[in-house]
């Protein structure tokens, strides 16, 4: 189970939060405003009140032995960069930070940041999905619901034909393309054996897409 803080809890945050709670991550959410808090302490693993600009705030609750930390209060430059560095130099493994603009992207990639995004152009959905999955090589999201994965062949899946494995049946998606040293399959034969090396290009809603996140 991968861990996370997520530091602001307005909408972006928010939803960030639950999606990774979702995900079955482990998510402690911080905020200064008690009320956001209390709003999302029964959807994530802890929610605790704090101002993550002061290092000991950060440092009392172990951050550093987390595996990524996502600073979602972007509309405030000097707060997300006092912030990213605070947990740059606690040193938390990776850290994503929202940006208001451009501007803002570029200062807090100076500083290291591993992830910097701009709200508009990513989702919280899609990301949570992508920080959470160790084997997910690309996630398309196609509508709210609905999206295409890319995910390595599990091996419970390799020497096996697509007739064998009937993924459309048990598991409500759809492979509708695999790749193989750059090349690509699209629409593979029912008795097309699946290999080691395989990238399996899936299609389905995102429930049935988080089942084979966990093959």
């Amino acid at each position: 189970m991968r861990s996370y803080i997520v530091i602001g809890l307005g909408r972006f945050g928010s939803s960030l939060s639950r999606q990774l709670c979702k995900l079955g991550a482990e998510v402690l959410a911080l905020d200064v405003r008690a009320d956001f808090v209390q709003q999302i302490s029964a959807d994530v693993t802890h929610a605790v009140v704090g101002d993550a600009q002061d290092k000991e705030v950060l440092k009392a609750l172990g951050v550093r032995n987390l595996d990524c930390a996502v600073i979602a209060i972007g509309d405030n430059l000097g707060a997300s960069v006092l912030i990213a560095m605070n947990l740059k130099e606690l040193g938390v493994p990776y850290v994503v930070c929202k940006a208001h603009d451009e501007t803002h992207r570029k200062v807090l990639e100076k500083l290291g940041v591993d992830r910097v995004l701009i709200p508009e152009q990513e989702s919280a959905q899609r990301l949570a999905r992508s920080l959470n999955s160790h084997n997910v090589l690309d996630y398309i999201e196609l509508s709210e619901d609905f999206g295409i994965l890319d995910v390595p062949a599990p091996k419970s899946w390799q020497g096996k034909t697509i007739r064998e494995l009937n993924v459309r049946a048990k598991l409500g998606v759809n492979i509708i393309a695999v790749e193989n040293d750059g090349k690509t399959n699209v629409s593979p034969a029912a008795d097309y054996v699946i290999r080691q090396g395989d990238t399996m290009v899936v299609l389905g809603d995102n429930i049935a897409l988080e089942k084979v996140q966990k093959l």
